[in-house]
């Protein structure tokens, strides 16, 4: 019997965060990146019928399209796993104009999961371009990346050495993951102790926690988690990996929450004296997949008592579930956080939905990882939303997955003269590393890891010009 689990997490199987990042040339984002991968000649050119390119505001077209220019095939190799034959299919299943791909059985869910890491760290070779009777074997101390012989294996250990113990995390982590969509996680969290002001990141979160074994053993003795074990192509690690694992989990969802929290706070806002609305500008697969109505309630025990919070996920990725209803015209519920989505770009959901009243106007505009720096395409899909932003004053604040995303983002805010209030690292950054799939052996990065907040115009005389990035944004 299929099951409704087996189903999502299908899809999960194409969602690989994080690989724009290695199609991005030393040179920047924009018309720069073109020219840059016209001339490393390592894209390969793959059949218009299946490869997604490079343009378009889908971030999962250049995810994919990354993952050929770095193992050539292995977004085939995915796709199939998936039982799908091309990008264009992976689309319609997420847009639900066709079902997603379905396993049989847990066992074949997670045997093709793992089988779309199975490629040569070092020479990138994929198992059919082996020689016959050549296998690939796992590295057995993190048992997340594979060689071909062990001569690629011994000229990759400088390299690999300094990420084994992290992939190690990373291989538990992107398992115990499924969990989410079973139900097992999130697991329930306590009321504050603390005014949202004194709560300054995770340990202060925690010190209101109390003891959280108890939570975290009953996942680790849950059915689930015992289906999982028995059914992954790896040994079940010791219960004390296991309950990092299932935190690291945990605060990859609360920590959306908590950053919308923070920015609350940035911007001065006060729930407490008005119903608030926010909208989450450019949500996609992380955000709305499995979504559940109570994904933000943690917002209800940061500010007790609050006059109401809207939550709207707005985004051409939204994924359709409980969450797909219309926005508020008038205030929520009191106390309560409501959330609401609409399956579009911002720019559009603003003209359609907000200046014809069927919307209420944003408080706080809140982006999680935008990537609009990574291709033209994107950018361009960003740009009207982003010029809105800024002429209609509206508190804005975005999440980067690292100092490198976060650093060209400010570049392009400041070409296109946002008055930029602050930026670094996020105190409620996720825990949980997230490997670039194809290129497994970089730092990992952080859903949430730094974040900017602007409002507004900048003043002219204060603006300080980038000639590097005129000719993108122009465009």
């Amino acid at each position: 019997m299929r099951t409704q689990s087996c189903q999502n997490t299908s899809i999960q199987l194409g969602r690989r965060r994080g690989e724009w990042v290695d199609v991005m040339g030393d040179e920047g984002p924009f018309p720069d990146l073109t020219r840059h991968i016209k001339m490393s000649g390592q894209i390969p050119a793959l059949p218009e019928s299946f490869a997604p390119g490079i343009d378009g505001v889908f971030s999962d077209r250049i995810g994919f399209y990354s993952l050929d220019s770095n193992v050539p095939g292995l977004s085939k190799v995915i796709l199939n796993k998936l039982n799908m034959k091309d990008y264009g299919e992976y689309r319609a299943a997420m847009e639900g104009k066709t079902k997603g791909g379905v396993f049989r059985n847990y066992k074949e869910m997670f045997q093709k999961m793992e089988e779309t890491f199975k490629f040569c760290a070092r020479c990138n070779k994929l198992p059919q371009h082996l020689s016959q009777g050549q296998t690939l074997k796992r590295c057995v101390k993190c048992l997340n990346v594979y060689y071909c012989t062990k001569e690629c294996q011994k000229k990759d250990w400088p390299q690999h050495k300094m990420f084994c113990e992290k992939l190690r995390l990373v291989a538990v982590d992107r398992l115990v993951e499924w969990l989410m969509f079973t139900g097992d996680l999130p697991f329930t969290t306590e009321k504050w102790s603390l005014p949202a002001a004194e709560v300054k990141g995770w340990d202060d979160w925690l010190a209101m926690q109390g003891d959280l074994t108890p939570r975290l053993d009953a996942i680790l003795s849950s059915t689930n988690m015992g289906a999982l074990w028995k059914n992954a192509s790896r040994p079940q690690p010791e219960d004390a990996d296991l309950r990092d694992s299932v935190w690291r989990v945990e605060s990859e969802f609360l920590s959306r929450a908590l950053s919308v929290g923070m920015a609350i706070r940035l911007f001065g806002l006060d729930p407490y004296f008005k119903p608030l609305t926010i909208h989450l500008a450019g949500a996609g697969l992380n955000e709305t997949m499995g979504a559940r109505l109570t994904d933000f309630d943690e917002l209800d025990r940061m500010f007790p008592g609050h006059k109401g919070l809207e939550v709207v996920m707005v985004g051409p990725e939204v994924v359709d579930g409980p969450i797909m209803r219309p926005p508020l015209t008038n205030f929520g519920p009191k106390t309560k956080t409501f959330i609401s989505a609409y399956k579009g770009l911002y720019h559009q959901f603003y003209e359609d939905m907000v200046e014809t009243e069927k919307a209420a106007k944003p408080d706080l505009v809140v982006g999680f990882h935008p990537g609009f720096h990574a291709t033209q395409g994107l950018g361009e899909g960003w740009l009207p939303s982003l010029l809105l932003l800024r002429d209609f004053n509206i508190p804005s604040f975005f999440t980067m997955y690292n100092e490198m995303e976060l650093n060209y983002s400010l570049q392009i805010l400041s070409e296109l003269e946002m008055h930029i209030k602050g930026s670094g690292p996020n105190p409620f950054s996720s825990l949980k590393p997230e490997q670039v799939q194809a290129c497994p052996n970089k730092p990992p990065s952080y859903c949430n890891s730094h974040f900017l907040y602007f409002q507004g115009l900048w003043e002219q005389e204060e603006l300080q010009q980038s000639d590097n990035y005129k000719t993108y944004w122009k465009a």
